[in-house]
């Protein structure tokens, strides 16, 4: 089975309710210099009941730091720390690929309330 059909094999309703995605405000944004790949350090606030988090972001393309201060972003918060370099990330920023494979943060298309669960 290639990748892509692997990728794509259904998984069950429980499975996809693991995963914590959460929405969050970037609180702070700065480059990340001791990444492989180019990146910022990102802090993010998804409310009371999950705080603030960091993660390593490859958003680099397409935003420039002081751009990502007070954005909504879409985040999974129940993945074990990692460490990257120096940094320990607390979360995932998601986002997708546009077409020359830079990423575009996956954002909330409204005003909602910081830690909301992706319904």
């Amino acid at each position: 089975m290639n990748d892509e059909a692997q990728r794509m094999q259904p998984i069950g309703w429980d499975d996809f309710a693991k995963v914590e995605l959460r929405v969050g405000r970037v609180l702070s944004a700065r480059e990340f210099p001791q990444a492989r790949k180019p990146a910022y350090v990102l802090e993010v606030d998804f409310g009371p009941e999950i705080g603030i988090r960091k993660s390593s972001a490859q958003i680099t393309a397409l935003y420039a730091p002081e751009t990502l201060v007070g954005r909504l972003v879409v985040g999974v918060v129940n993945f074990p720390p990692k460490q990257i370099g120096p940094l320990m990330s607390e979360c995932l920023v998601t986002g997708f690929h546009d077409a020359l494979g830079r990423v575009a943060l996956c954002v909330p298309d409204g005003d909602v309330p910081l830690g909301a669960k992706l319904a």
